[in-house]
């Protein structure tokens, strides 16, 4: 136990150290500019020459090379370059890295899977073309990593990272991929590993942003969202702002702060319009508000442009809450509409879709879906919906066990999640365990009351159904005993 407390009193600390040195970075270009003035010419004496923008391919290149989100008109562009160049240089194993590496990104963006093949396709060629042991061989080796992680194929993006790093263990740009494996796959020490080695090559707004998701993971939302809020005002492109932004929302919901979080992503979408994620997010937290009309058109603007089976999966369930019955079937068919196409694309939607049939179809097909899944990659987010979806099949007892992986510290489970908190309090209940699934309910309802547009009004009916703990009498200490003692 003093070896973790000291762990993350160290991981604190350099957290605080990185906000802190780039204060002092932002501090000395502002004096050196100062003195510079001084020193040289007054401003009227001088012409102000300002760079040129990078070209949108060029600023895409950078992005896609340093491993940071990149704006989807600036992709379209450096894809087209690629593709016109190759056809002329086919055995340029770079470029075929790049442009395998930029369809994974435009993929992720739009949640357009037929992008992934693609991607699968100009990577392999990269390789086949490569150098052995070389760099270029090392951005493809990445490039397969990122897609595996897009797919949601974490075994298969943990064993392409760390082939990158046997090609060259100082590419800090690999070390992220690797963070996003190893939580996938609840390998919680190897996160740890990887992030520190990772701090100790890089700084910069996409170390701090991955480093947020470990402490919020570990459930230290307050040096997560500073974290975050640094990677944001240090970000070099608004679509980098914006997806820092993004997160930085999602902590705010995750913690009941409405307004926070709709400030955020609010700022992200009008830092970068393509920025989907963040427009779900207001449509999330919009409903919590009571702004249900807004909250819809939000919920279909994101639709429209990054069709994922997430947001079909939320907005169906903002529908039902609003008893619209017949709209929620529309969504709950474009979800399983969208696995079946990006299961064409080779990613892997079992978790969405368990946590969906879990509770608007049939449960027990979502403990068989849920539990193949559970073997492949073990995260902690598969063993809260499995636990959830074994609770619906009317296994509790073995519910509780996954639900308390999700939820213990000791189990990996450090993330303050409400929903995991609801789950195992009605698992809890149900097994008459009243006073721990009162605790968990409450827990659910302090760390954020508008988790679910249905979940939370359960959780509510069912803390009340629990009423106050009874009152016990104190013990009373038998006075023999007393002057025994």
């Amino acid at each position: 136990m003093t070896n973790a407390m000291d762990s993350a009193a160290t991981d604190r600390k350099r957290a605080r150290r990185s906000r802190v040195a780039g204060w002092l970075v932002a501090g000395a270009v502002v004096g050196s500019g100062v003195l510079g003035g001084v020193l040289m010419l007054w401003p009227w004496e001088r012409e102000t020459v300002r760079p040129p923008a990078p070209a949108p391919g060029a600023q895409a290149l950078t992005a896609v090379t340093a491993g940071v989100p990149a704006s989807l008109p600036d992709l379209a562009v450096l894809i087209g370059e690629r593709e016109t160049f190759l056809r002329a240089h086919p055995r340029d194993a770079r470029s075929w890295a790049v442009l395998g590496t930029a369809y994974v990104e435009q993929g992720r963006r739009t949640a357009d899977a037929t992008d992934y093949p693609r991607a699968e396709q100009a990577l392999r060629t990269s390789l086949k073309v490569a150098a052995k042991g070389n760099d270029v061989k090392a951005d493809a080796l990445d490039g397969m990593a990122a897609l595996a992680n897009a797919r949601r194929d974490f075994r298969a993006a943990r064993s392409w990272g760390e082939a990158a790093l046997k090609v060259d263990a100082k590419r800090w740009t690999t070390y992220p991929l690797l963070l996003d494996a190893y939580t996938g796959l609840g390998d919680h020490k190897a996160t740890q590993r990887t992030l520190d080695a990772l701090l100790e090559l890089r700084t910069g707004p996409a170390v701090m942003a991955r480093a947020a998701g470990v402490y919020r993971d570990r459930g230290w939302r307050e040096d997560a969202a500073a974290t975050l809020s640094d990677a944001a005002a240090a970000a070099s492109t608004p679509a980098e702002r914006a997806a820092w932004l993004e997160r930085s929302g999602q902590l705010a919901w995750e913690r009941g702060d409405l307004e926070d979080a709709l400030r955020h992503f609010q700022e992200a979408v009008r830092v970068d319009p393509d920025q989907r994620t963040a427009q779900a997010g207001q449509g999330r937290t919009l409903a919590a508000l009571g702004r249900t009309t807004e909250a819809l058109n939000a919920y279909r603007v994101a639709l429209a442009r990054q069709p994922s089976p997430q947001y079909a999966l939320e907005l169906g369930e903002l529908y039902d809450s609003l008893g619209l019955g017949q709209a929620a079937r529309v969504q709950y068919d474009l979800l399983r509409a969208r696995v079946r196409e990006e299961a064409a694309g080779g990613v892997d939607d079992e978790l969405v879709l368990g946590v969906f049939e879990a509770d608007h179809g049939d449960p027990a097909a979502a403990v068989r879906r849920l539990r193949a899944e559970w073997r492949r990659q073990p995260g902690t987010a598969v063993a809260d919906a499995l636990g959830w979806a074994l609770h619906r099949a009317g296994n509790d007892k073995e519910a509780l066990r996954f639900a308390t992986a999700a939820t213990d510290k000791a189990h990996g489970g450090g993330v303050r999640s409400a929903l995991y908190a609801y789950h195992r309090g009605m698992i809890e209940r149900e097994l008459e365990l009243y006073a721990p699934a009162r605790r968990r309910l409450q827990d659910a309802l302090r760390i954020n009351p508008h988790f679910s547009p249905l979940g939370a009004p359960l959780a509510t009916a069912a803390l009340a159904a629990l009423g106050e703990p009874p009152d016990e009498d104190v013990p009373v200490m038998d006075a023999k005993r007393l002057r025994r003692r």
